[in-house]
């Protein structure tokens, strides 16, 4: 049985909460199929009246180039929404990250001047991936090495008036482990792009992410997730907004008493679950400074919740249509969620 069958209907769970300033986004992430510029993908969120466009990463944008970024900035302007940019990884010691793109200092300086042309009010980042929770880099030295990028650029994004968001990414940080680097950093300039889907795969229950990173939002990836139990583990999977078990309906609802202002952007994404095989001794060598009691609570998730139907890949050439499918889904039940 999936647990919001549970949940009360959309209007009654917002009943309470002042919607007035709610800005819905969509981050282009979600769209990448298409392979848009900049201009199309404004154009097509113009379409679907969304306050906010979030070009997660320099290949959505096309280029860096100020002509170009002036004319993003002044088409978005005429279409009455508000640009966020980002990138991939700030962490030199990362998998993830790209040094044929030069110092990782270098990599956001470059950023930082571009939010400050197109009217962006933060830079997105990344640390990394799941993957740098293991090997022969610790996890403690990958938060250090990005700390003190992150220290190095505080001057120029402090006179540019740009804050950079550091997103809780793909399985690398936890919620305390993201809280810490903030602070390391400095709270002043930094704070997080909270994405409600990846805590999953950091084995942490999303509800104690944003209670832990409330106070730091910046900007955020909102994107539903289920969780079942199968022999090796546990099975995580993202879905359509609406269609998981991790009452999103109440996330949703805490978000915006927490977080008031800042914007409630979807990053759709539907893919395979994947199995973590936490009955596996090695696999716990990424997790040794978890919790019993944060574990504990990640599990609970899974408790009567039935297994997903297998999950059938859409074809290629039908990846663009199903994007946005799933997006504009996602999209019609945030609404129904802010609509009461």
């Amino acid at each position: 049985m999936l647990r919001r069958t549970f949940i009360a209907t959309p209007a009654l769970a917002f009943a309470a909460v002042n919607r007035g300033s709610v800005r819905l986004g969509v981050d282009i992430f979600s769209l990448r199929s298409p392979n848009w510029t900049p201009f199309q993908c404004l154009d097509y969120c113009a379409g679907l009246k969304v306050q906010v466009v979030h070009f997660s990463e320099v290949r959505f944008l096309g280029s860096l180039d100020e002509a170009h970024l002036r004319r993003v900035r002044e088409h978005a302007r005429n279409l009455h929404i508000d640009v966020e940019i980002g990138m991939r990884s700030i962490c030199p010691s990362s998998k993830l990250f790209d040094a044929a793109q030069g110092r990782a200092e270098d990599q956001l300086e470059r950023m930082i001047k571009a939010a400050q042309i197109i009217g962006s009010p933060i830079v997105r980042a990344v640390m990394g991936s799941l993957e740098d929770r293991t090997g022969p880099v610790p996890l403690d030295a990958h938060i250090e090495n990005t700390v003190r990028v992150l220290r190095a650029v505080r001057s120029q994004a402090a006179d540019a008036g740009i804050k950079i968001a550091i997103e809780n990414h793909a399985g690398d940080m936890q919620a305390r482990e993201l809280r810490g680097l903030i602070e390391e950093a400095g709270k002043d300039f930094v704070g997080a792009c909270l994405d409600s889907g990846n805590p999953l795969r950091t084995l942490e229950d999303p509800h104690l992410t944003l209670e832990t990173l409330a106070p730091y939002v910046l900007t955020t990836h909102m994107r539903d997730g289920s969780i079942w139990r199968v022999p090796e583990g546990i099975a995580v999977q993202w879905v359509r907004l609406g269609e998981g078990t991790v009452n999103f309906a109440k996330y949703a609802r805490r978000f915006l008493e927490l977080c008031p202002g800042r914007p409630f952007t979807l990053e759709t994404i539907v893919g395979a679950p994947r199995i973590f095989p936490i009955f596996s001794p090695k696999f716990w060598e990424g997790y040794k400074k978890v919790p019993a009691w944060e574990f504990a609570r990640f599990m609970a998730l899974a408790e009567g919740v039935s297994p997903r139907p297998a999950f059938v890949p859409v074809p290629k050439e039908s990846n663009s249509e199903s994007a946005r499918a799933d997006s504009e889904a996602s999209l019609r039940y945030a609404r129904s969620l802010l609509a009461g």
